[in-house]
């Protein structure tokens, strides 16, 4: 029987989101703080504690700061206009880089935000001064902890790792997961338990569909 989900790899550390993956999807509803840069009209419904206009009009006043998604965050942002300006998550400004820098493997990322990297990576979009430094951070956080990270998972065979995999952010669970997997595959190998090596479904279909039609 085939799986009845298979998981599509993350776009968050590019450009763009996948919203093919549901880590993307999950990460790109995680809150950003803004601050309105014009009166939004007809939006004050949606964040009635804001709502500074009349009936009529329901405006979201200028100067409000507003906790958005990051999909909506990233749709309404634009230099020209400047309809909003968005304000750092604590864990990306200067005093957090500092605690990274010092040792980024005593920090719970996941606690902090389980998708550190992808939304790091996503808050360069927003063309801040400081994103020079955010990206140089999110590198030097990651090969800082990478190191570690995979040490673990090639040394913890049959052994609880759940304080530590807490810790990791989902990037990072997917790399423990990862080194687990090549792990114990090369202890059933060389315990002599490993399956044998199998052409895939696809290719053997791809084949008779070859052999089909040559004979035609």
């Amino acid at each position: 029987m085939s799986e009845a989900y298979f998981r599509v790899e993350s776009g968050a550390l590019g450009p763009e989101e996948n919203f093919l993956s549901l880590d993307d999807i999950l990460m790109s509803h995680e809150k950003l703080p803004v601050r309105t840069e014009i009166p939004m009209p007809r939006l004050g419904t949606f964040f009635l504690d804001r709502s500074g206009g009349s009936e009529a009009d329901n405006a979201i006043p200028q100067g409000s700061k507003l906790e958005l998604p990051l999909w909506l965050a990233k749709g309404l942002f634009d230099n020209k206009r400047r309809i909003l300006s968005v304000e750092l998550p604590k864990i990306y400004q200067e005093g957090w880089r500092t605690v990274f820098s010092a040792d980024a493997n005593v920090v719970d990322l996941h606690k902090m935000g389980p998708h550190f990297y992808g939304f790091g990576s996503q808050l360069l979009h927003f063309d801040s001064p400081e994103n020079t430094d955010i990206s140089q951070s999110l590198l030097q956080t990651f090969v800082g902890r990478f190191r570690r990270i995979m040490d673990s998972s090639q040394n913890a065979y049959n052994e609880d790792t759940s304080a530590l995999v807490a810790r990791l952010d989902e990037m990072e669970r997917g790399l423990f997961q990862t080194g687990q997997k090549g792990l114990n595959d090369f202890q059933y190998w060389e315990k002599g338990q490993a399956s044998q090596i199998t052409a895939s479904n696809l290719v053997q279909n791809y084949t008779k569909r070859k052999f089909t039609d040559m004979e035609d």
